[in-house]
């Protein structure tokens, strides 16, 4: 598994922590260099611009409050983010809502943090009719 990772200047420390820590994943960091001013819209689309070119079969993305990283990576047409706070929300928006980004707080503990990628990685997307349909009409819309 491939996954691409970014966090604006916030998150830095617990960034390497993750890479660190989940080892079996093969990371692709595209936030190497953070500065105090730097914009987290622009972290945000370089992840999910890898995820729709097939660069990587994920995307973790970490700031603040993990709000501002979502709104920007929901942007990207192709891509489905969910922000969560806990570890039935990272199962349940990679489940029923077949999202391919997290968004996440740098501020929670960073053992929730590493739960929360791990649940979102190795949860398959639903093939339950009902979700299949509800992500379908939110993919035809965005076109």
């Amino acid at each position: 598994m491939k996954i691409a990772i970014a966090t604006d200047h916030n998150g830095v420390n617990e960034k390497k922590k993750i890479i660190e820590a989940i080892n079996e994943i093969e990371w692709v960091d595209k936030s190497p260099n953070n500065y105090d001013t730097d914009d987290y819209p622009d972290f945000a689309f370089a992840v999910c611009e890898a995820v729709n070119n097939k660069e990587v079969d994920l995307g973790v993305l970490m700031c603040g409050t993990g709000i501002g990283m979502s709104i920007a990576a929901n942007k990207v047409k192709g891509i489905l983010c969910g922000h969560c706070s806990n570890v039935e929300q990272a199962h349940l928006t990679r489940e029923h809502n077949h999202a391919n980004v997290i968004a996440l707080s740098y501020k929670q503990d960073l053992n929730e943090i590493i739960e929360m990628i791990r649940e979102f990685v190795k949860t398959e997307p639903s093939k339950e009719a009902r979700h299949c349909r509800r992500v379908n009409k939110i993919l035809d819309y965005e076109k």
